[in-house]
């Protein structure tokens, strides 16, 4: 393929990745349609989209665009037909994983099965919290599925959110399933330095781990905070002296508990710390302290060595 020829079409691939498709030239291509493509994996089925202008001049210019997948062709009615058996032959092969995975019993969640177009390769993906020895499964499997290459492949629990896919509290589909490329380190003072609620279902996943979007305006909330007050500090406003009470770092509000027992709220600029003794009660106990009975320690929601492996 020659770098100047135009990249209109790709495909979506594992992890809503589009990959740009190199089309014969005696290929005609259509928006949507289904075409047979080689990866690293095998042959297989994939659905063609037609690229916006704008995208193809970034991968025009692009050093480092994603690999160019190479169309063969496009799905005839039988090949539509074969498509279907696969995915039935996928779903039958993962309880059939699956029951062996029971039979000796392994500590490992079976997660997905896919079957190359060529079916000359069967993946299973699973979770485990530990290192399995797969041995034995692996034979029984050769047992099972004959002239077919096996690869059991461990993954992580965000990586399996990120196959399966879904929607997430916001109402969008998950970041990792849709946009998020690579897993950043994530922890428990992202969400507290942003007056999040510490409790396990407000600031986690589908996936048990901790939401990626903590990151994503953690940046705007620290500069924010910067000139801010602490809470309990004594100060003058035009209302006369206070205690902070509360801080809202994004849009510079400070609520000010007065003398007489009010809360006023003030910009930053409009108030000043003072070395005073004033006569006001102020809780300063965090604001997004979690507590029940659950006894949850939200240290798991973390990230650990389990949550994303990249292996997908």
């Amino acid at each position: 393929m020659t770098n100047d020829k135009p990249l209109k079409y790709a495909v979506k691939y594992i992890k809503n990745t589009f990959h740009p498709l190199d089309v014969p030239d005696t290929l005609k291509l259509e928006d949507g349609q289904m075409v047979l493509v080689r990866t690293e994996k095998g042959e297989e089925a994939l659905k063609a989209f037609l690229v916006n202008s704008k995208i193809e001049e970034h991968w025009a210019k692009a050093k480092n665009k994603p690999e160019v997948f190479r169309v063969s062709r496009v799905l005839s009615q039988r090949d539509l037909q074969t498509l279907e058996d696969i995915r039935k032959e996928e779903v039958e092969a993962f309880f059939k994983c699956q029951n062996l995975v029971r039979q000796h019993k392994l500590n490992m969640n079976l997660i997905q099965c896919r079957i190359t177009f060529d079916k000359r390769k069967i993946t299973f993906y699973y979770t485990a919290p530990e290192r399995v020895d797969f041995r034995a499964l692996l034979k029984d499997l050769t047992q099972v599925f004959t002239r077919v290459r096996i690869d059991l492949r461990h993954i992580g629990v965000r990586d399996e959110t990120s196959i399966l896919e879904g929607v997430g509290v916001c109402g969008r589909p998950f970041c990792c399933s849709s946009f998020l490329r690579k897993f950043g380190t994530i922890n428990v003072k992202l969400a507290k330095d942003q007056g999040m609620p510490i409790a396990p279902g407000k600031i986690s996943g589908t996936c048990g781990r901790l939401l990626c979007c903590l990151t994503y305006e953690y940046s705007n909330y620290i500069d924010a905070a910067k000139g801010m007050p602490p809470v309990g500090s004594a100060v003058m406003t035009p209302d006369g002296l206070g205690k902070i009470a509360q801080l809202n770092f994004l849009n510079g509000v400070i609520s000010v508990k007065m003398e007489d027992g009010k809360v006023r709220e003030f910009k930053k600029n409009d108030i000043e710390m003072v070395d005073a003794d004033v006569n006001v009660e102020i809780d300063t106990r965090p604001l997004n302290v979690y507590t029940d009975d659950s006894n949850i320690d939200i240290k798991q929601l973390e990230d650990d060595r389990n949550s994303s492996t990249g292996n997908v």
